[in-house]
């Protein structure tokens, strides 16, 4: 028998008060049994992303809530500044092409995160740029913006402030409103511990005024419509009702875990996940500000970094991420995200140990995982 562990970066594990909660019969999402789960659930997003504006609910994955900040908030030839160091910071990029949007992209190195300074001046230099599109956690790297500084810069220009939070959020303080973060995305199959389907779009008064002028085409992703229908605790369309109800369960573990003990317990174990690396002679792909969501480790000399990931999983059953496009055989990527706890990573970082020695790599078993309990203790 092969027990299975998943600590990859999405899908992440699901609670057993959550799984239980949405093998409960169906209810129709029309009738008035819905009316107060929908409700709950949406006050609880406003809290998680420390917000007072609407947190729309959408049936998608995180990048329909990617695609629904451009079409709803932007016209065909429109500036914007997309910050791109990694594959979805690229993800962006390509939406923004893909309805017409004319981005200029403010590239970074992978492994690094953008120079606040750096958008200030592309800012300067253009006063024509109507958005700026970030990530907070740019997932492919393991890298942190620093999104309160940013968010700052963006603040005092007619830009709006869009960031994909979909990894971020859970694992990271995002002061949406204090930060002045006009578009938060964020997706269920996260730190919010639930199967894919589901993404949260936040706009704020700013957004919303630049929705009205907005002229590109949108049917399903219509979130003028959706604000009105779900300020009647309605979706547009069919709901996604055992999601919502998931949802519902999930936001009431965290609400009860308190907001500053979730970011605290995320810091921790990405803290020990560093730490055991670093003991097992292993490099950081986050070379600044790395994220708290998910660890990317360096394959050692001579280890393709995709056979680690393939033979944690097929060997030892843990699944983790390997690297993507430039990073593909670099590194493989270990979350610490959602629904996790001490004993994940220290399960995760034996079996590193394990794997490596597997492949022939030079480690000292045990190594990690005391520099990992030493945090975790």
């Amino acid at each position: 028998m092969l027990k299975r562990y998943l600590l990859a970066p999405g899908p992440t594990p699901v609670p057993p008060e959550a799984l239980l909660a949405m093998a409960m019969p169906m209810i129709h999402h029309r009738a008035p049994d819905f009316i107060p789960i929908l409700d709950s659930a949406r006050e609880g997003l406003k809290w998680l992303y420390q917000t007072k504006n609407d947190v729309l609910i959408l049936s998608c994955s995180g990048t329909g809530g990617m695609v629904a900040s451009v079409t709803n908030f932007f016209n065909k030839d429109d500036k914007v500044l997309v910050i791109n160091g990694g594959k979805f910071g690229e993800r962006w990029l390509k939406i923004a092409k893909a309805y017409g949007l004319n981005p200029i992209e403010l590239k970074v190195n992978w492994g690094y995160s953008v120079k606040p300074d750096d958008v200030a001046d592309a800012l300067k230099k253009d006063s024509a740029i109507k958005g700026v599109f970030i990530q907070a956690t740019e997932t492919s790297t393991a890298v942190n913006h620093d999104i309160e500084v940013i968010g700052k810069i963006v603040k005092n220009h007619d830009a709006i402030f869009v960031v994909d939070a979909i990894s971020s959020l859970v694992a990271h303080d995002l002061k949406t409103d204090d930060w002045s973060v006009d578009i938060m995305v964020g997706g269920s199959q996260k730190g919010l511990m639930l199967p894919p389907g589901l993404a949260f779009v936040s706009v704020s008064e700013k957004a919303w005024k630049m929705a009205e002028i907005s002229k590109l085409p949108h049917y399903y992703f219509n979130l003028k419509v959706e604000r009105q229908k779900q300020s009647e605790n309605q979706t547009n369309f069919t709901s996604p009702v055992t999601l919502i109800i998931g949802l519902n369960e999930c936001i009431k573990i965290l609400e009860k875990e308190g907001l500053q003990n979730v970011f605290d317990r995320h810091t921790r174990l990405a803290n020990a996940t560093r730490a055991a690396a670093r003991a097992l002679g292993l490099g950081l792909y986050a070379k600044e500000n790395p994220s708290n969501a998910v660890t990317a480790i360096e394959a050692p000399e001579g280890v393709d970094g995709q056979k680690i990931y393939k033979v944690l999983r097929e060997t030892y059953g843990v699944t983790c991420a390997g690297g993507q496009d430039a990073a593909k055989g670099k590194i493989f990527r270990i979350a610490h995200l959602g629904y996790a706890d001490r004993f994940d990573i220290i399960t995760a970082v034996s079996a590193i140990e394990m794997t490596l020695r597997k492949l022939g790599a030079p480690v000292e078993l045990g190594k990690g995982v005391a520099a990992c309990e030493e945090l975790l203790f």
